[in-house]
C-alpha cells in the first residue's frame, strides 16, 4: 500500500525545512560576528598594550635624556 502526499503536508515540510535553513544561516552568522568581535577585542588589547609599552619608553627617555 503507497501512502500519497498531500500538498498541504509538502507544504508543511517545505515550510520546516525553510526554517531549518534559517535558523543554521542565523547560527552561522551569529557565529561569525562572535569570531569576529573576539579578533577585534585581540587586536584592540595588543594596540593598547603597544601604545603603553611606547609611553613607558617615551617616558623614560624623557627623564633620562642621556
Amino acid at each position: 500500500m503507497t501512502e500519497t502526499v498531500s500538498h498541504v503536508e509538502q507544504q508543511v515540510q517545505a515550510r520546516i525545512t525553510a526554517a531549518r535553513i534559517r535558523i543554521q544561516a542565523a547560527a552561522r552568522r551569529r557565529e561569525e560576528l562572535s569570531a569576529a568581535r573576539r579578533r577585534g577585542l585581540a587586536a584592540r588589547h595588543a594596540h593598547k598594550l603597544r601604545n603603553l609599552a611606547e609611553s613607558e619608553r617615551r617616558v623614560g627617555e624623557a627623564r633620562d635624556p642621556a
